[in-house]
């Protein structure tokens, strides 16, 4: 678990010990191989059943059917449930059986036979605590204990001014999104500058909220906007319902992926990207790290992810092309610093969408397409309120060459006191340069015809 992530499981875990305390319990930590954990809890209280949320990759999957295996040897029962997805992996599948590879064809078949995931359960009023045995005490630890949170430096202070965490805090985040951005999220989602998009992605990965909760609320806002005409069509001509569904279908896609493939984190889904000749280049990649490209759409959008832990999700796309495509790094670099900064990081979209972006995943955008950081910047931050905001070295800068400051001429860079190359970078490549690199490279792996 990455950094940020790890701050946001603190702060969520503190915020679940304050609900329990509203019930009269509280939160039990034990740290530990959690097979041996789950397994001497289950004995000491002398558990009739344990309970848990299904997990999806390999590894997880594997460990659980252990553990579960171990319990119910000992006389205990397991239940398991799907508190994380609107559908499971395995229940959708092919004519064939097999698993998809396409999204399209995959999210329609999800959604065939008008699926609707089953409603989400109120949570309960009373719960019915036992007191914890001095065998178990020995092994409680405290949050603070589990040494989640950064120390020195304290790297988190933008995440706490950026986010809330926790279950009442997603339900807010839910609330704010259906009433102030969700009727214009189609048109709107693209734009960096608008808080248009949910942002409910971390309160998803830590389970805060689910997408069961997420569903049902948008459907119950959509008809309610109908109900007082503000919503004349219906549902299936709705654009923003579709495409915020369409979304949340992505994220179904990914564990989808996670659970029928290989790790995701680690392998390539289309395994002639092994032969890509990949870059070495540490220099290049601690100046995309660190917000220092020379491209002011790319920088902005590194810097917002290192000062809030969040990205805009068009921002992310540009930014990852242009690891993978301009600077020709490795998508596994990528994913890795995403995994490390990111508070919505998880082991299924994060690597999905690298190797969607790179060309190399299930359903990817086809390598040759290659994001000009520029037209991307003038075209979904023209007046540039968002680059200005987190360049603001740049501030000073008319529209017209804000994204590409080294046109600007000498008067111009100097009435705004940009001295480039010193209080703000030169490109640190030339993208028609990159971009060709970036197709040759590729001819490895396709043959040219398929490139036009």
């Amino acid at each position: 678990m990455g950094g940020a992530q790890k701050w946001w499981l603190h702060e969520s875990l503190k915020k679940l010990d304050g609900s329990l305390s509203a019930l009269g319990g509280s939160l039990l930590v034990l740290r530990g191989n959690e097979h041996e954990a789950i397994r001497h809890l289950a004995v000491e209280t002398r558990a009739a059943m344990v309970c848990w949320n299904r997990r999806y990759s390999k590894a997880q999957t594997e460990m659980d059917a252990s553990i579960k295996k171990d319990l119910i040897a000992r006389g205990i029962d397991v239940s398991t449930f799907n508190g994380h997805l609107l559908r499971e992996p395995w229940t959708v599948a092919t004519r064939e059986g097999l698993p998809f590879q396409v999204f399209s064809a995959y999210w329609k078949a999800a959604r065939r036979d008008n699926f609707f995931p089953p409603c989400p359960l109120s949570a309960p009023a009373r719960v019915t605590f036992f007191p914890v045995s001095k065998n178990i005490s020995a092994h409680v630890r405290t949050l603070p204990e589990l040494a989640l949170q950064p120390s020195t430096p304290d790297w988190a202070e933008g995440l706490r001014a950026t986010w809330r965490c926790g279950e009442e805090a997603a339900g807010h985040q839910l609330e704010a999104f259906i009433e102030n951005s969700f009727s214009d999220y189609a048109g709107a989602r693209d734009f960096p500058a608008t808080r248009a998009t949910s942002r409910l992605s971390p309160y998803l990965r830590f389970g805060n909220i689910s997408a069961r909760q997420v569903w049902y609320a948008t459907l119950s806002a959509v008809d309610a906007m109908r109900s007082r005409r503000v919503v004349r069509i219906d549902d299936a001509k709705n654009e923003s319902l579709n495409k915020f569904f369409s979304e949340l279908g992505w994220r179904e896609f990914s564990y989808y992926l996670l659970y029928h493939c290989e790790p995701l984190h680690q392998f390539n889904f289309r395994r002639q990207f092994d032969a890509m000749p990949w870059r070495t280049d540490a220099k290049a990649l601690r100046a995309w790290q660190r917000g220092k490209t020379g491209y002011p759409l790319v920088d902005a959008g590194m810097r917002e992810l290192w000062h809030t832990g969040w990205m805009h999700n068009r921002v992310r796309m540009v930014t990852a092309s242009f690891l993978t495509k301009h600077l020709l790094i490795d998508w596994r670099e990528g994913e890795a610093w995403f995994w490390d900064t990111l508070v919505d990081a998880d082991e299924a979209s994060n690597p999905a969408g690298w190797q969607w972006v790179s060309g190399s995943g299930a359903d990817a955008a086809p390598y040759f397409r290659i994001f000009n950081p520029v037209l991307q910047g003038e075209k979904f931050d023209s007046s540039g309120e968002y680059t200005r905001r987190w360049v603001p070295e740049l501030s000073a800068l008319p529209a017209e060459t804000l994204h590409s400051p080294w046109t600007a001429s000498a008067e111009a860079l100097r009435e705004a006191s940009i001295a480039l190359g010193a209080s703000y970078p030169f490109p640190i490549v030339d993208h028609q340069v990159a971009r060709a690199r970036a197709l040759s490279s590729v001819e490895i792996l396709n043959p040219p015809s398929q490139m036009k």
